[in-house]
């Protein structure tokens, strides 16, 4: 076990970690993209419930 994390640690030092900068703009990127999925899943399902709703009734 203290083999592996030894391991771990010696590797987490090689790993290039991004900038303030990068990670904001990709914490953006990501936020506005999720957001942009929910809105669009939500207006679909919306619409399927609609168009559901007026068809069975």
């Amino acid at each position: 076990m203290f083999k592996f994390l030894k391991d771990v640690s010696r590797e987490m030092k090689k790993v290039s970690w991004p900038k303030s900068r990068e990670l904001t703009t990709y914490t953006i990127t990501v936020i506005a993209t999720v957001s942009f999925v929910a809105v669009f899943f939500a207006v679909v399902d919306f619409g399927i419930s609609q168009f559901l709703n007026n068809f069975f009734e």
